[in-house]
């Protein structure tokens, strides 16, 4: 059984609140089935925006940049992935040192 999108998206914010890192909803999504997409912004003009993606060669599923530069840039390319898919979920994470806890045990 799988986790819904709000259940994941609600855990991910409570561990980020943990470690004192800010972090927001900026587009809530379908609640059970929507897609995340994190944004990185570590408040220097510069973001990134991960999604989850199979790794072929493995099965897992894993976290990937889809798009990385001047944040103007990157809010772009979320705008892109929104039009395409109404029901995309973003999490705007904001931390000059980068932390997003991605790749932490039950979040990776």
């Amino acid at each position: 059984m799988r986790l819904t999108a709000e259940f994941w998206v609600h855990a991910y914010l409570a561990r980020l609140r943990l470690a004192d890192i800010p972090a927001f909803v900026v587009a809530h999504g379908d609640d059970t089935g929507g897609a995340v997409l994190v944004k990185l912004n570590t408040l220097d003009g510069q973001a990134r925006v991960f999604q989850r993606s199979f790794d072929l060669a493995t099965g897992d599923r894993v976290w990937i940049v889809l798009a990385e530069g001047a944040e103007p840039e990157v809010d772009a390319a979320i705008a892109r992935q929104r039009g395409f898919d109404p029901d995309l979920w973003v999490v705007e994470v904001e931390d000059r040192q980068g932390r997003h806890l991605l790749d932490d045990p039950g979040l990776a």
